[in-house]
């Protein structure tokens, strides 16, 4: 809660100080071109705050997790687009009010005649064409690796609009205040996306250099996978927590698939166990012993770090047991575990589970059946934990359910700050 109030308020902030520049540099006659040079100073700063979302920083990952995260960059790069959007059709009408030219003539006319002017044009083309994939009717017929390779685009975008700004940006080059703080938070962002996403993985990756030791079929379709390296212990990686995992095969090196982790971190090994749902976990069964794995993480925020109660009840779906079941290794204190299946055989890990909680003195209960009726309702919830209010409750599992579990728990009045949870479609 504190990092998000914390980053709303940065937000704020260099909302109001963009705003105070922008009055400082003087406003245009024109009504329009008003409208456009602010909505294009406030595109650049939904930029700026979109590349510190993507940047997959520890401190922000950890404290908020890559779920919200995630649907913010969603929602941030929407209003990017329209805000953009808004800045070229406000410009272009505005620059044509006072011109003999239609806006179609005015905006070429423009990109021919002011510099970056051209460069915007095909930053917003990049923008509305990675707007256009992201939506969600767009986005269910595609991979995700065509999607993800479209989306890369964005970064190229980034740099044109920022040269676009240097080189025609009247707020820009009004004060050299205004230039100070336009280069400061465009370097705060370029440089958090820089560690983030390339020099802290590979750092990480050529200091532990990890190596797969066993590949241990848990089920029909459920794997485990075993791996080591060197100073482990010195990997910051909590149980809940997931890594984007790249086995080095000649077929597989590019391809990232995320998985949590399916046991507390040792200091020795890490383990991650996934369902086959398609064919990068599919393909994991076959992975070999000795192969070199890079790793992106760890990420998320569904660790014990948030508790703020003393015991907890842990509820998982199907293969949500991983995170779960890691969770259970690491907390202390009394813990109930609820764990949802079809049938017994569903069970994955269902054994370590029992020693676990028999070792640490904890209660598990295994559900099973089918969907309705609802053997997760309030009612039968509170059955089984009478003191559920006064628990941490930390949930994982397919959609349905969590959306299911998280109703209940509403209706149960669990206080919102006790309930952990992250859709963990990436890293389920």
């Amino acid at each position: 809660m504190v990092a998000r109030t914390g980053l709303y308020a940065v937000l704020a902030a260099n909302a109001a100080v963009v705003a105070y520049f922008f009055g400082r540099a003087g406003f245009a006659s024109n009504a329009l071109i008003v409208l456009g040079r602010l909505t294009g100073l406030y595109g650049a700063l939904l930029m700026v705050f979109q590349l510190l979302l993507v940047a997959r920083l520890p401190w922000l990952d950890r404290r908020i997790g890559m779920d919200r995260l995630t649907s913010w960059h969603r929602r941030v790069g929407f209003g990017i687009l329209w805000t953009l959007l808004a800045h070229a059709v406000f410009l272009t009408f505005g620059y044509a009010e006072s011109s003999s030219l239609d806006p179609v003539n005015q905006l070429v006319d423009l990109a021919e005649t002011v510099e970056g002017v051209l460069r915007a044009v095909v930053a917003l083309g990049i923008i509305l064409v990675v707007g256009a994939v992201s939506g969600r009717l767009a986005r269910r017929r595609l991979s995700y690796e065509t999607w993800h390779f479209i989306h890369l685009y964005t970064y190229v975008a980034v740099v044109l609009a920022f040269t676009h700004q240097v080189a025609a940006g009247t707020t820009f080059t009004s004060s050299s205040a205004a230039r100070t703080y336009w280069y400061a938070v465009w370097g705060v962002a370029l440089a958090s996306v820089f560690v983030g996403r390339l020099a802290l993985p590979l750092w990480r990756n050529w200091r532990h250099r990890l190596r797969v030791t066993a590949v241990v079929p848990e089920s029909d379709n459920v794997v485990s996978v075993y791996m080591t390296g060197r100073d482990l212990d010195r990997l910051p990686a909590r149980a809940g927590q997931f890594f984007l995992w790249r086995f080095l095969t000649r077929d597989r090196w590019w391809q990232a698939n995320p998985f949590s982790l399916s046991a507390a971190p040792d200091g020795r090994t890490l383990r991650l166990t996934a369902k086959a749902a398609g064919d990068g976990s599919a393909a994991l069964r076959h992975v070999k012993v000795g192969t070199r794995v890079f790793a992106e993480g760890p990420y998320g925020a569904f660790t014990a770090m948030h508790r703020i109660r003393p015991e907890a009840l842990l509820i998982a779906g199907g293969v949500g047991v991983t995170p779960i079941r890691a969770l259970l290794e690491e907390l202390h204190g009394h813990a109930v575990v609820i764990y949802r299946v079809a049938s017994d055989r569903d069970a994955v890990l269902y054994d370590e589970l029992r020693e676990l909680a028999h070792a640490k003195g904890a209660e598990l209960h295994l559900v099973t059946g089918p969907v309705s009726p609802d053997k997760l309702a309030p009612g039968e919830l509170l059955k089984l934990v009478p003191d559920i209010t006064d628990r941490d409750v930390f949930l994982c599992g397919p959609p349905p359910m969590m959306n299911a579990v998280l109703g209940s728990l509403r209706e149960l009045d669990v206080p919102k700050p006790q309930i952990h949870f992250e859709r963990f479609s990436l890293a389920g």
